[in-house]
């Protein structure tokens, strides 16, 4: 039993391109390597000696940069190929890692900061328009998804090798592998993979073909919103949730990583088995980003149980299979969603909208916290994960109205 069921999940990474393995291998290789970001706010606090408020500015300019190069990177994938914003991105921002260490003035810093990050995030929108180009049309969802564990498993890995560098080599270390991980990974891309054109669209039950543009495409916005409501939603669980296990429950930094560490083990045995299968039975993308975004604001509704500390593991139960109905799917339904020739433009709204994001969940989430308490934060994502439900179920609506007019 144990062997048929390990076969059923193994031959959901069957069929994927050679192109498709080599970007989620070098995908690995960059997130593995991007050990700067988990320990940024400490490195500045700790090593520069800067306050909690000139933290909290160069993350902004930190998340501005994000916003921009993905806007940049998405549109420059239109007009000059994905291969070379890939290829560009990748190498000069691990070039310009090797500098940054050296910068350590707060306006220099942010200004690096955010210059830093225009460029490493123009990689975002042109990888998500190259998974169109070379992934097959059938098994497309199942191409983002096995990106999207690469991801996982490269943030999961990248902690630990972060911590063992500093202790080895100062926190100067991590800025020279991560810088060495971006140049090795793109190196290995332009050696293995050749430059290929954009595929036609095909996924017509979806597509927009008619929209002139995306700033005219209402439901595309709306998703966006929807995405944005999401993404920050799922922020909180690296934000507010770590203290409130501590604060409310007295848990540990090892229980609060065990709770993290099962958000992670569900995603890697889940995610695609029930891509696969919901790929090969052709359910409508909108409708599992419904039922995803659903069960996502569940997940909050659940914490203001607050007398049971077990009621973490349940809520952390729904939180990682909102995570896997919703995200695949809206990649997929925001590639699928984009008219030939717009893909990167489509694809860096979508990006920005996480970039987006991450920079209010936050704010928001201490901001209610120190006013007016956690479970007053629980139910503040739980009902704007309704709206999102709400939103999500308008455009399933609105996309009938489309097909038939």
């Amino acid at each position: 039993m144990l062997k048929t069921a390990f076969t059923h999940y193994i031959n959901n990474f069957r069929g994927f391109t050679r192109e498709i393995w080599i970007l989620a291998i070098i995908t690995f290789i960059n997130r593995a390597g991007t050990m700067v970001l988990p320990f940024l706010s400490k490195y500045l606090k700790e090593d520069l000696q800067f306050t909690y408020n000139q933290v909290g500015w160069i993350m902004v300019a930190f998340g501005f940069g994000s916003m921009l190069g993905s806007w940049l990177g998405g549109k420059l994938s239109d007009k000059i190929g994905f291969y070379k914003i890939m290829i560009f991105s990748l190498f000069t921002s691990g070039v310009s890692l090797f500098f940054v260490q050296y910068i350590t003035t707060f306006w220099a810093l942010c200004v690096a900061m955010f210059l830093l990050m225009t460029i490493a995030d123009m990689f975002r929108p042109a990888m998500f328009v190259s998974l169109g180009a070379y992934a097959k049309p059938e098994n497309r969802t199942r191409a983002l998804t096995l990106v999207r564990l690469a991801v996982n498993l490269g943030f999961a890995a990248g902690p630990a090798l972060g911590g063992l560098i500093i202790m080895g080599m100062g926190y100067s270390g991590l800025f020279w592998v991560d810088g060495a991980s971006c140049i090795i990974s793109i190196s290995i891309f332009a050696l293995l993979v050749k430059e290929k054109k954009k595929a036609v669209h095909d996924d017509k039950t979806e597509s927009a073909s008619d929209v002139k543009s995306v700033f005219h495409d209402k439901i595309f916005w709306v998703f966006l919103f929807v995405s944005f409501i999401t993404a920050m939603i799922f922020f909180q669980l690296f934000t507010t949730l770590p203290l409130y296990h501590n604060e409310k429950f007295g848990l540990s930094e090892l229980q609060t990583g065990l709770l993290m560490t099962l958000n992670g083990l569900l995603i890697f045995s889940l995610e695609m088995p029930t891509v696969g299968f919901l790929e090969r039975k052709a359910f409508p993308k909108i409708r599992i980003i419904i039922v995803g975004s659903f069960i996502m604001a569940l997940s909050f509704f659940i914490l203001l149980i607050n007398f049971w500390a077990g009621i973490l593991v349940v809520s952390m139960v729904c939180i990682s299979i909102g995570e896997v109905l919703t995200f695949p799917f809206s990649n997929a339904f925001a590639l699928s969603r984009a008219p030939r020739g717009q893909e990167g433009r489509y694809m860096a709204l979508y990006t920005m909208s996480f970039s987006l994001a991450h920079i209010i969940s936050s704010k928001v989430g201490f901001e209610i916290i120190t006013r007016l308490g956690y479970q007053i934060n629980w139910l503040f994502m739980a009902c704007i994960g309704v709206i999102a439900t709400g939103c999500c179920i308008w455009i399933k609506n609105a996309l009938i109205t489309e097909k038939t007019s």
